[in-house]
């Protein structure tokens, strides 16, 4: 779809295409509309199906040629009337090399920055040293403050910058991760307190990160490096300090309650890794039996009720991962499940799937897909999620994020 707006209107802009293909028959051709946009067209020796959808449906030419290199240019859009044999330049090897060479040290002395090659890889994860814009980011000299935050989630399936979720101030600006796929649910998680650190000066952000992961478990080590590389303020917890901390939270929500002050306010990232391991944070019915003591205090569910539905016009935001779809709704109540407009779900059922997007294409996603959803604009995009990142990249960012907050 983008290759044929691009072939249709980029001329405008002074965008031109040259398109090489072995042949142009099988499932994934070009639409016939935009071949149309493709005046000029040159064919070699290929079968006569290929011949037709080169050309036109008048024009089998290059089913009849024979020796090798010879060609037909064309630039009537296939007509027969626009045919012109010729024979195709043979430049030897070396004479080749020598023409690369000086392609390569124009580009190494040319000043500007141009992208690589994009390269699609549906059998692998994405890799966050190639998130160019994230590397700007940590490799700048200052930290620019930004309209709307953005999180880097992993490479997109078409020509277009990195899959990104942003968090602006106003309702539904939470995201949930959904899915059997707790390392790539971290990676994800990991990755996107990095991008949003690098886009926060000091005091105005503040991270919370959840985590119920054993002490000496992998997964619990590899974040605490990442908590570890992060210099805001920033808090690590288990179970046990939820209640504490939701307290917290709570007290800070009723002095936001001044739109003054919300407006002053540094941003507040919650990050719950496998929010199915924090009963406290379950939201319980008004109807349902509690067997908790009612004067122990505030209880952690309503408030992390009230902080996804209220909470993100006053700078809260809730990033959190769940792995099934009972669970979700087993710990969100309606309301707060409506208040997480972007969603990232990985390969499920297409029931499961219907619940959370209404459509069932996480059915059909594979191991290394993933689905981001965004309520509020209506986008469905399929993408790549990142890999945990190595070591090496984590205490880069974190030497970077040192560097940028002085």
């Amino acid at each position: 779809m983008l290759l044929d707006r691009i072939v249709r209107q980029g001329r405008a802009f002074g965008i031109h295409v040259l398109l090489g293909s072995q042949t142009l028959g099988g499932a994934y051709t070009l639409a016939r509309a935009t071949l149309g946009q493709m005046v000029v067209r040159i064919a070699l020796q290929c079968n006569e199906a290929d011949a037709y959808l080169i050309m036109d449906e008048n024009n089998a030419a290059p089913r009849l040629l024979s020796r090798p290199g010879e060609a037909i240019y064309n630039d009537t859009a296939g007509t027969i009337e626009g045919n012109s044999p010729f024979q195709i330049v043979w430049l030897p090897d070396e004479v080749r090399e020598s023409y690369l060479d000086k392609v390569r040290n124009r580009a190494d002395q040319d000043a500007k920055a141009h992208p690589g090659p994009i390269v699609f890889e549906g059998n692998a994860p994405a890799h966050v040293e190639e998130n160019d814009t994230l590397r700007r980011l940590l490799e700048s000299e200052s930290i620019k403050p930004v309209a709307v935050p953005r999180a880097w989630l992993g490479a997109p399936n078409s020509i277009k910058g990195p899959t990104e979720a942003a968090f602006k101030r106003q309702s539904g600006n939470n995201l949930l991760i959904v899915g059997q796929r707790d390392e790539a649910a971290l990676a994800l998680l990991a990755v996107s307190l990095v991008s949003l650190a690098a886009q926060h000066p000091r005091a105005s952000a503040r991270f919370i990160v959840f985590d119920s992961d054993p002490p000496d478990s992998p997964h619990r080590r590899f974040l605490e490096k990442v908590v570890r590389a992060v210099p805001h303020e920033i808090s690590f917890a288990g179970n046990a300090e939820v209640d504490e901390i939701m307290t917290g939270l709570a007290q800070e929500m009723e002095k936001r309650g001044d739109p003054e002050h919300a407006a002053k306010a540094p941003a507040i990232y919650l990050f719950i890794h496998g929010l199915q391991r924090f009963k406290k944070l379950r939201h319980e019915e008004d109807f349902g039996i509690s067997t908790d003591d009612s004067d122990s205090g505030p209880n952690p569910g309503i408030i992390f009720n009230k902080l996804i539905c209220e909470g993100t016009s006053l700078g809260f935001h809730v990033i959190g991962t769940c792995d099934t779809v009972n669970n979700v709704n087993r710990f969100l109540s309606r309301k707060a499940l409506s208040e997480f407009e972007m969603r990232v779900l990985f390969q499920m059922s297409a029931n499961d799937s219907a619940v959370l997007i209404d459509s069932p294409k996480a059915n059909n996603l594979g191991l290394h897909r993933a689905i981001f959803y965004n309520e509020q604009e209506g986008h469905l995009e399929t993408f790549r999620p990142y890999a945990l990142p190595e070591n090496g990249w984590i205490e880069e960012a974190g030497r970077n994020l040192s560097r940028l907050l002085g």
